[in-house]
């Protein structure tokens, strides 16, 4: 056996241990949660539902309690947008006010100063 074609076989392997713990997770999940986005609350139909994905909140995939309490429903976009921001913090740490997820918008305020300055 080459070392390629074992590459090939662990490759193969861990996109088939994904999908397995995946379709368990996410049925579970579908069950339990509106069809809704967490975040920008985006209604889903059977017609549109593969665009809905399962968030663990802890970003730990394999934290997959009965309760659903680790999951939140969100659509692809906001899926993106949440391990973005989480890769995001995890490069470049939580600010000076906590985490990212507190910070919810800029710091930066261009009228700050205005009326002194329209004052003068």
């Amino acid at each position: 056996m080459t070392i390629q074609s074992v590459g090939n076989k662990i490759i193969a392997d861990a996109r088939r241990y994904k999908e397995d713990r995946e379709k368990g997770y996410r049925e579970r999940a579908l069950k339990l949660y509106a069809w809704v986005c967490g975040r920008c609350t985006r209604e889903f139909t059977h017609k549109n539902l593969a665009e809905l994905t399962v968030h663990h909140k802890n970003h730990n995939h394999d934290d997959n309690p009965s309760d659903g309490s680790n999951w939140e429903l969100l659509c692809l976009y906001c899926h993106d947008n949440e391990h973005a921001r989480y890769e995001e913090q995890v490069r470049y740490g939580a600010d000076e006010k906590g985490s990212s997820e507190d910070n919810v918008g800029g710091t930066h305020n261009p009228f700050l100063d205005l009326k002194s300055l329209l004052n003068k």
